[in-house]
């Protein structure tokens, strides 16, 4: 399958004006589908088949093609049991390099020093070098000397990388504590008339309205593209290979209308042309399942605990299943979605979490940190602006918005399981979703 090449992006489209992205169809989104043993497929033209091909063309021109399956990742460190960590005794070393360990430290009893060692590398991405081929004998003496076989032994003993924060999300966990502190000694003063809000600033106001005025077309041409899709079969025959392919099918084909509805949103935001074709690449590779999941907690159904698509097309759980999912990685979507339909947001609210949520600096292999925060600090401030207009009396609504990105995160690592699972299950996911996931060949 091709990689991602800086060298093989010519131009993304300057001229483009602000669009968005709904999960309710691309803006003109079509591919072709060639399933293996199915009696139907969808036709959606030609295409490249990796992420930096989808930036450079028209959505017309997707192709998705079957691909080959890949081992079964070995050396999955174990995972410590849940609950309290049992109390320290004061004689405990750390599992790493046997110095005195502090407690718990992402799953694994450590000292403070692997524990920040440990979080480091991760947030940066490190990639060190053993001057001794990988085999040092770690110590506290060794640990200084070689990062390679430190790191390596954090993660034979267990660390888990899920488990450490990024620095966005300790931001936002910061931002959400100053928020409750303030509530709180809002609470506590003498209640009074709330106080007039200022209205929105002029530019704050056009970019709201055009990134909803946006959505509502992406909508609206997505539904015109809905009978491209592989229908969902009527037999519920659970043995019958090819109604299963048919039910995977007809999901990858609209998860491959999402995609590339986000890559044109994110390439018409004003801003994102400024960066790198790197930075775009890295923020869009890392930000698509999460908008993805984003977008689909907005068509959760409480009432018939479904999830809509596309207007017509309604799955419960157990249809999830059927085409192949896991519930490991269902109820999580579910109970995300169920906890966003409780914040009642509107459609500018989600699209601008949207926005920021693809404007996030931390992202592995970003380079240009300052621009991405730069870019995504105007989507901050609209965001704060509208929700302290919109519900004056919820101070704690902004917080708890900003919070759902972090739970995002945690989403995201589900989803790298399931895709794994799939692989396992014989499911081909398409050359964009293969890329665009980082699912290597």
């Amino acid at each position: 399958m091709s990689t991602l090449s800086t060298t093989d992006i010519t131009d993304v489209g300057h001229g483009d004006s602000l669009c968005c992205a709904s999960k309710e169809g691309p803006s003109a989104a079509t591919a072709e589908v060639k399933q293996e043993n199915l009696s139907q497929t969808a036709s959606y033209g030609t295409s490249h088949n990796d992420l930096n091909d989808t930036l450079l063309m028209e959505p017309s021109d997707i192709k998705m093609y079957p691909t080959e399956d890949t081992p079964v990742p070995e050396g999955q460190p174990v995972k410590r049991k849940k609950g309290p960590a049992p109390k320290m005794l004061g004689n405990e070393v750390c599992s790493v390099c046997g110095d005195k360990a502090s407690g718990f430290h992402y799953n694994v009893l450590s000292c403070e020093g692997c524990k920040g060692f440990f979080r480091r590398s991760v947030i940066k991405g490190a990639q060190y070098t053993c001057k001794n081929s990988g085999r040092c004998e770690m110590d506290m003496y060794m640990r200084r000397k070689c990062q390679q076989c430190r790191l390596r032994k954090c993660r034979e003993a267990g660390m888990l990388e899920q488990c450490v924060l990024s620095e966005e999300q300790i931001r936002l966990k910061k931002m959400k504590k100053q928020e409750e502190g303030t509530a709180r000694t809002s609470a506590v003063a003498t209640p009074g008339p709330a106080p007039e809000m200022p209205p929105l600033a002029p530019e704050q106001q056009e970019m709201i309205e055009k990134l909803v005025a946006m959505q509502k077309q992406c909508n609206k041409s997505s539904f015109l593209e809905r009978p491209k899709v592989t229908p969902w079969p009527q037999s519920q025959d659970p043995l019958n290979r090819e109604v299963r392919q048919q039910r995977f099918a007809h999901f990858t084909e609209l998860a491959i209308m999402s995609v590339q509805e986000i890559v044109d949103f994110a390439k018409q935001l004003p801003g994102f042309l400024e960066l790198t074709r790197e930075d775009q690449i890295a923020l869009l590779k890392t930000s698509t399942i999460e908008i993805m999941l984003l977008e689909t907690s907005r068509r959760y159904n409480p009432a018939i605990e479904s999830i809509t698509f596309l207007k017509d097309f309604s799955y419960n759980k157990e249809d999830f299943a059927k085409a192949g999912l896991q519930f490991e990685f269902i109820n999580p979507i579910f109970e995300f979605s169920k906890g966003m339909n409780d914040l009642h947001l509107d459609e500018a609210e989600y699209a601008l979490l949207i926005a920021i949520n693809i404007f996030s600096a931390d992202r592995p292999n970003v380079q240009d940190h300052e621009l991405v925060e730069r870019l995504q600090q105007p989507y901050v401030d609209a965001l704060h602006s509208y929700i302290r207009i919109k519900r004056p009396n919820d101070h704690l609504m902004f917080p708890r918005m900003l919070m759902k990105l972090v739970s995002l995160r945690t989403l995201s690592s589900v989803h790298s399981e399931q895709v794994f699972a799939l692989r396992l299950q014989d499911k081909k996911l398409p050359p964009l979703l293969s890329e665009i996931w980082d699912v290597h060949e």
